[in-house]
């Protein structure tokens, strides 16, 4: 099998780093293997903020919910949806701004998603772990304020980067079948198979690195779509320019 798909599948997020440092060099490779993933229409709508300041780290991490390996990792990163960078061209180009579509913010949040992704295959293929932190989005405003982000840049999730100081175990995902479907969605078999992944799932957070809780998926998302997440998040990326329209 495809050394990349073995890698691939053995993906764990990282909450533990050493102190050892990125050449730089490296750091730059995995910026520029980042950066080459696809990009709807060339948008390429997507802005890394590499924060370096120990005390802008340690508020980072206390907004995302006192995420302490923010702190500790050896890059930390905020990878932002930028629909400003090319919005500035509009003017120049004879056009009106257009770029608070709905359609549009989609483009750049994917963009995001596919950039930080591969610089993440890129980075587990050199040995270095990563954990990604959608807990900045826990407070938008400030993280924006901190990091200075211009009306038209949103922060989506930050990234800790770094050589691993732990080796935890890989955590199971759904059954295919219940994944993949042929030709139409349908839900034939899946509750039985949820339901085999669901015993799997209570022991992996039994047994794992540490020990825990022992909850179920189903459990887990039931609890996560039963509560209201993060309400302010639609008054924000209205107030930095992304209304939806």
């Amino acid at each position: 099998m495809s050394s990349v798909i073995d890698l691939l599948k053995s993906h764990r997020s990282i909450r533990k780093f050493s102190d050892q440092a990125i050449a730089p060099e490296l750091f730059d490779d995995l910026i520029k293997a980042g950066q080459s993933a696809a990009t709807s229409s060339f948008l390429q709508g997507a802005t890394i903020v590499r924060v370096v300041d120990k005390r802008k780290r340690s508020q980072i991490a206390e907004l995302a919910g006192g995420q302490r390996y923010v702190e500790s990792a050896a890059e930390f990163m905020v990878f932002c949806a930028d629909l400003k960078r090319a919005g500035n061209y509009c003017d120049e180009q004879g056009k009106a701004f257009e770029g608070d579509f709905t359609e549009h913010f989609i483009i750049a949040t994917v963009d995001v998603a596919l950039m930080a992704q591969s610089l993440v295959t890129a980075a587990e293929s050199v040995g270095l772990g990563i954990c990604y932190i959608g807990g900045i989005r826990n407070n938008p405003a400030l993280v924006t304020e901190l990091l200075e982000l211009p009306r038209g840049v949103y922060p989506v999730f930050g990234l800790c980067l770094g050589y691993p100081d732990q080796d935890p175990e890989t955590k199971p995902r759904l059954p295919i079948s219940v994944i993949l479907k042929q030709e139409v969605y349908n839900e034939i078999g899946d509750r039985d198979a949820i339901a085999e992944y669901d015993e799997q799932i209570r022991e992996y957070y039994k047994t794992r690195t540490g020990g825990g809780h022992g909850i179920s998926w189903t459990e887990q998302v039931a609890d996560l779509l039963s509560q209201k997440s993060r309400p302010h998040m639609k008054g924000f990326l209205a107030a930095q320019g992304f209304k939806f329209r």
